[in-house]
């Protein structure tokens, strides 16, 4: 048997390829948009792909299936609850995909149906041979990840609440996956930093048994007290995810590798004021914050690049690239992978310009966590903006807890779950993935104060609050970490 695992660190993103190597037959499961790889290493292994699966409709990046039937002829194979708006196999429960010369010999896999995620999610068991006792492994798509289990709430189905997908999931894991034995590897679809869970492993891979043993979502538990566990504290869902869900069900243009268009400022500008493009600067944060074209939305390309950029990016919106030179492409590439595809070019040298142009430059104005004087962070103290914050009283020379300007509003842009388990004192939470739909409950005409875990989110929040014109806005340095820190 041939197997391989397609790990995309940026997006959190699994991909796999199972052939039989004696009779050259392979399938290519949950594939990413970008196939040459998948190609080239079929074509080195004497693999022919003949179909591609999808564990169901994802919302965190636009697959390949089309780019790939394209290019290979495959079919194109999901579970049979599926609604698509292009042929598919409908593959039914317990059905067994062969890839040797029959039924009785060479690599075989098993689909199960396995609701929860979404109602058409599925998983693979793989075994090399027919009859052997313990599967080779099982790909869990978004049904199971290491450490954790698919999100029930992200884009439920018409009808059916969150409270609904997540018993269909518990019934999924306990009557499907949780029979397979303990040896059996287990191949998922995403890991640490995906937002389709909550607390997934950095793992790529592990057994059912160590699951069983070690995922929270699996312990022992009644169907009740599953459902309140997964529905509880998930990540804010990212701008674009129905985007890409809708893609992915009814189809998308094939993508286009061509090169990225090289603009000047001038002609950057005018699609920014005659197209209403957006500038997203994708250089490092430190470049960034030291000096940007005014205006400019700001997501770096050594974070979770595309994630974010359609945070701030609504999908659809023409976009130029201010980009270090050499990495517009990869750039390009990485938002294509979400499905935003209309990429005008980038700005040619925007160091030069950023030098030559000081009426078009601004600088972030960014604070360290002891300009905050705020006291020991502790769970459960944050409260809405505006409103006092108990705390112990400050030591005798400790100065007085206040935000860095008075009356300014303070922003966590965490996840829902970092926020619960500690925050600053009269910090408000509004998650960078939601940031851009929750401007309004802002008042633009006082100073905004910025943190998350770090420091990388606040400064893309801070980005998007200059550009959609407010005026007083900064962010803390290091974020919370170094708030918790300084304050031990």
């Amino acid at each position: 048997m041939h197997f391989a695992q397609y790990y995309l660190d940026c997006l959190s993103q699994a991909s796999y390829l199972i052939g039989d190597e004696t009779t050259g037959r392979a399938v290519l499961v949950d594939p990413r948009r970008d196939i040459d790889d998948y190609l080239h290493d079929a074509e080195a292994a004497g693999l022919r792909i003949e179909l591609v699966i999808e564990t169901h409709i994802h919302a965190d990046f636009l697959s390949g299936h089309l780019e790939l039937a394209r290019a290979t002829d495959a079919a194109i194979a999901f579970g049979e609850a599926a609604e698509t708006g292009f042929p598919i196999r409908r593959l039914r429960d317990g059905e067994r995909i062969s890839l040797g010369a029959d039924d009785t010999e060479g690599v075989t896999l098993t689909a199960l149906a396995t609701p929860g995620h979404t109602l058409e999610s599925i998983c693979l068991v793989i075994h090399e041979h027919p009859d052997d006792e313990v599967p080779f492994g099982v790909l869990t798509g978004d049904t199971l990840f290491v450490g954790d289990v698919g999100r029930p709430d992200l884009l439920s189905a018409a009808g059916h609440s969150p409270h609904d997908m997540a018993a269909r999931l518990y019934r999924s894991l306990h009557t499907k996956l949780l029979t397979l034995p303990d040896a059996t590897r287990v191949f998922p679809a995403h890991g640490a930093g995906s937002a389709c869970g909550r607390s997934l492993s950095s793992e790529t891979s592990s057994t059912i048994g160590d699951q069983r043993r070690l995922n929270y979502a699996l312990q022992p538990m009644p169907e009740a007290d599953f459902v309140r566990l997964v529905t509880a504290g998930q990540p804010t869902t990212p701008g674009y995810f129905a985007h890409d869900a809708a893609l992915n069900r009814d189809g998308h243009p094939l993508l286009d590798p061509g090169p990225s268009a090289a603009l000047t400022l001038d002609e950057a500008l005018a699609a920014r004021d005659r197209q209403g493009a957006v500038l997203l600067d994708c250089r490092p944060s430190a470049a960034y914050t030291r000096a940007h074209l005014a205006g400019s939305l700001h997501t770096s390309l050594d974070t979770r690049f595309a994630e974010y950029a359609g945070s701030v990016v609504a999908p659809g919106t023409p976009i130029v690239l201010i980009a270090d030179p050499g990495t517009e492409q990869e750039a390009r590439l990485r938002l294509a992978r979400i499905g935003y595809d209309r990429v005008l070019g980038h700005l040619s040298d925007p160091a030069a310009v950023l030098e030559h142009t000081p009426a078009l430059t601004r600088h972030s104005r960014r604070i360290r966590h002891d300009e905050l004087a705020l006291e020991r962070p502790q769970p459960g103290d944050a409260t809405e903006a505006g409103a006092s914050a108990p705390s112990a009283p400050p030591a005798a020379d400790a100065p007085a807890p206040q935000g860095p300007t008075p009356g300014a509003q303070l922003i966590d842009v965490r996840n829902p779950a970092e926020y619960e388990a500690g925050a600053l004192p009269g910090a408000r939470n509004i998650p960078l993935a939601g940031l851009s739909q929750r401007l309004t409950e802002l008042d633009p005409a006082r100073p905004v104060v910025l943190y998350c875990r770090s420091g990388g989110r606040s400064v893309i929040a801070a980005a998007l609050l200059e550009a959609r014109g407010f005026g007083d806005v900064c962010d803390v340095v290091g974020g919370y970490e170094a708030v918790a820190a300084a304050v031990g």
